[in-house]
């Protein structure tokens, strides 16, 4: 069975509205962008950095297991190649969480007239099969341009064998030669 559910392709003018009244519903601020400060932020300075970080890290556990469950949209090109960009020696495979977070991506690059065809990806296939294939360094970036999450090419993360920080090499010495853009 292949990967994808099928290529899918969206008009994503219709989705405009959409992004825009996300934009417009954002949390409220007070003063000149300052955020309202959260009851839980006010108990911070309270909290040890070893706690703070052991807090982060359980959270980022949680969203990168939901990713790894959660089917996501992956721009592809007329070749069914995905979207990529690269940043700081790492490319980076783009996916979005919904058609709404691919329309505010398109818009911002100023895009949201054309066509984009995108293919559904488990985000655990994304990371355990498509990442090692690129041949490099290769992570994804959930949700670009807007309040995503990046699922860097680490062990714990991606498989050791294209991982940047296991033991044995750089990551994606063993990996595959698939080219992925």
């Amino acid at each position: 069975m292949n990967s994808t559910t099928g290529t899918r392709g969206s008009h994503l003018a219709e989705y405009t509205e959409i992004a825009a009244s996300a934009e417009r519903e954002k949390p409220e601020t007070h003063g000149h962008g300052e955020d309202i400060t959260s009851p839980s932020s006010l108990n911070s300075s309270t909290r040890s950095d070893a706690d703070e970080l052991a807090h982060a890290r359980r959270e980022f556990a949680v969203r990168l297991g939901e990713f790894r469950r959660t089917a996501v949209l992956v721009p592809v090109d007329e070749h069914d190649v995905p979207l990529t960009g690269d940043y700081g020696g790492v490319r980076w495979i783009y996916a979005f969480s919904s058609e709404a977070a691919l329309a505010r991506y398109a818009l911002a690059r100023g895009e949201g007239e054309r066509e984009w065809t995108y293919q559904r990806w488990l985000g655990a296939r994304l990371l355990d099969a498509a990442v090692p294939a690129v041949g490099m360094p290769c992570g994804v970036a959930l949700d670009v341009g807007g309040a995503g999450t990046l699922f860097p090419p680490v062990v714990g993360i991606v498989p050791d064998r294209a991982a940047v920080d296991a033991t044995g090499g750089p990551g994606g010495s063993a990996g595959g030669s698939g080219d992925v853009r």
